[in-house]
């Protein structure tokens, strides 16, 4: 019964990103319009081409990143609120980012196409330390508290760094804002492509490990009992965790609530293993991504309001309408 509900689910799933693709690519600046009604306007295609779609995709990828993400966090600490910014990597990019900018001066919207390059690269670099350095406070894997408390350290660590750059490097701070608010603003095709092949590895890797994250459900205890590698198994899944959100933040910023609603609203519409369900919350936050997106694009055009805003009032009333509905049904 749970195996065909998860069909359907996937199937709804494919059919909503189909239809948001599609209306993600007719909404912008100069409003709606449905792309077969541009008839012979050139312009109008390339807009389409070049702008619309790259963004709209790359969106959806980004979203399913994070979702794939806090799939994998929220198994891994065996912690519904786990999100995937858990050990360090949303403030390693952040630092990364506001270090680039310290060293080269001015606003990434003023730069050349090679410098934002650079910066989305910065991030992903930044991410990644992020991630290296809870491992290596943590003295490795095998202990899932000490590394959440890792986890934590080394995000304040790191955020307090990146405020004294800001302090010290007064012009960075208007353009680290729109990174911090999440902006998908300048997603193209190069993009989508670096972030749909880290997407397919860590879903490949992930789905390959997650009787690791069934055995973990069920107690440590349990897991050893069965005979896991559970040290490797857990590297193996802390890395594809730090690759799935340093890809997609070094993209479109610190999108939030996205990585922790997009796993809990799947388990909400269907109880499966983890191999399924970190399938199902990828396609979840990519939906929830890019509706939050050309939701943001369409309220006040022809100007935007930051994605991050939106995601995280959908994502917050979504989360406290499912914990008042556990509270009203007697659940702790």
């Amino acid at each position: 019964m749970n195996q065909r509900r998860a069909a359907w689910l996937a199937l709804a799933l494919a059919l909503l990103s189909a239809a948001l693709v599609l209306l993600g690519a007719s909404v912008g600046s100069t409003g709606f319009d449905w792309p077969w009604r541009l008839g012979d306007d050139p312009m109008g295609w390339q807009i389409v081409q070049d702008i619309r779609l790259p963004r709209t995709l790359g969106t959806w990828l980004a979203g399913a990143l994070l979702g794939l993400a806090g799939a994998i966090a929220q198994g891994l600490f065996r912690n519904p609120l786990a999100d995937p910014y858990l050990l360090g990597s949303g403030s390693g990019a952040l630092l990364g980012v506001a270090a680039s900018m310290a060293a080269l001066g001015g606003s990434p919207f003023a730069l050349s196409w090679i410098a934002r390059m650079g910066l989305a690269g910065s991030a992903f670099v930044g991410a990644v330390a992020g991630v290296l350095l809870t491992l290596a406070l943590a003295q490795g894997v095998q202990h899932t508290l000490r590394l959440l408390l890792a986890g934590v350290i080394v995000g304040v660590v790191l955020s307090a760094f990146t405020s004294l750059l800001m302090l010290l490097s007064p012009e960075i701070m208007q353009a680290l804002q729109a990174f911090m608010l999440g902006n998908t603003s300048t997603v193209g095709w190069s993009a989508c492509a670096l972030m749909a092949v880290p997407l397919a590895l860590a879903a490949l890797v992930a789905w390959a490990l997650s009787p690791t994250l069934d055995a973990l459900a069920l107690g440590e205890a349990t897991a050893i009992s069965l005979g896991l590698p559970l040290p490797a198994m857990r590297m193996a899944l802390v890395a594809m965790l730090g690759l799935a959100t340093g890809a997609a933040v070094a993209q479109t910023g610190l999108v939030a609530f996205v990585g922790l609603a997009a796993p809990h609203l799947a388990r909400s519409l269907v109880k499966v293993t983890h191999g399924r369900l970190i399938l199902l919350a990828a396609g979840t936050g990519g939906v929830l991504l890019l509706a939050a997106d050309i939701l943001a694009r369409g309220l006040i055009a022809p100007q935007e309001l930051p994605v991050g805003v939106l995601t995280a009032v959908l994502g917050g009333t979504y989360l406290l309408w499912r914990m008042r509905q556990r509270t009203r049904g007697g659940a702790p």
